[in-house]
């Protein structure tokens, strides 16, 4: 079962809850692998603390143009639709890092000037956490495309895991479609607060438009107001869980502790939410 835990905005919670499920998963038994797929802010090493066994170099492939051959007519600009090439009278200019790495260009090329090539975006690292098997992307600082590193860590999620954990990007963009796509479920995390509402109605939106299916856990629940509660009730959205505003929660997060280990009920919590997204998938 492939699991995203996403939300609207940063700062819900997303991260904590998708490492507390990973520990109880893999705590009862459950071959689990925590993918962390925010690749420009990746913190769930932060909880998890794991062990690297290997990093290797995250690729895109990128065009180049053979300026013997380029005959500057156009056409790869022409095709491409996210600006990544200029074709100017004497020259073709290629934006790498607005390339999509589509091959159109490639494709469109009527004199066969443009071959593609690798480029190094980030870095993906595999390890372990206990018996939790824990990979992330770093994407490289300044790259503007983080979906082709997204790509990669989805990529080499362990084929033999029964519970994968997605920890998705925040908001609503590339990096969180690319994401969520091709999940057995989603997880949105929100908060009972206006910005928590008003990011949540677009979460939903996204999620519904990639056709998953999903359900909503609020933290600091008991904060703001009973709006987001009363949205989930009129749009039929499952509510699988809340997760109090609780001092001590917060001085375990600060020291990176896992609050299924630190806190007193949310152990009970989390194996509650952890059971309902098992009974989803059966």
């Amino acid at each position: 079962m492939i699991v995203a835990i996403a939300s609207g905005k940063g700062g819900t919670g997303k991260t904590t809850v998708a490492v507390n499920l990973a520990y109880l998963a893999a705590r009862s038994g459950r071959a689990t692998a925590y993918l962390d797929c925010d690749v420009e802010e990746p913190d769930g090493h932060v909880f998890l603390r794991p062990e690297i066994e290997e990093q290797q170099p995250i690729e895109k492939l990128v065009p180049t143009v053979d300026p013997e051959r380029c005959t500057y007519c156009g056409a790869c600009a022409r095709v491409c639709r996210f600006g990544a090439i200029a074709s100017l009278p004497k020259q073709t200019v290629i934006f790498s890092e607005l390339c999509h790495a589509c091959g159109g260009c490639r494709l469109a090329c009527p004199v066969d000037a443009i071959r593609e090539v690798p480029r190094t975006i980030g870095i993906l690292r595999r390890g372990h956490s206990g018996e939790i098997r824990f990979l992330e992307g770093v994407l490289n600082v300044g790259e503007a495309m983080s979906p082709p590193a997204i790509r990669a860590v989805k990529a080499a999620a362990p084929k033999d895991a029964e519970l994968i954990l997605l920890d998705a990007p925040p908001g609503t963009s590339c990096p969180a479609v690319e994401t969520v796509r091709g999940c057995d479920y989603v997880v949105l995390v929100t908060e009972p607060t206006p910005f928590g509402l008003n990011d949540l109605v677009l979460a939903v939106e996204m999620v519904r438009a990639l056709r998953r299916p999903f359900g909503v856990v609020v933290n600091r629940a008991d904060v703001g107001n009973g709006r987001v509660r009363e949205y989930c009730a009129g749009q039929r959205i499952p509510m699988l869980g809340e997760i109090p505003d609780d001092r001590a929660a917060a001085e375990a997060y600060s020291r990176g502790q896992m609050l299924v280990e630190a806190v007193d009920g949310f152990a009970e919590r989390f194996g509650s939410l952890l059971a309902r997204l098992v009974e989803r998938k059966a």
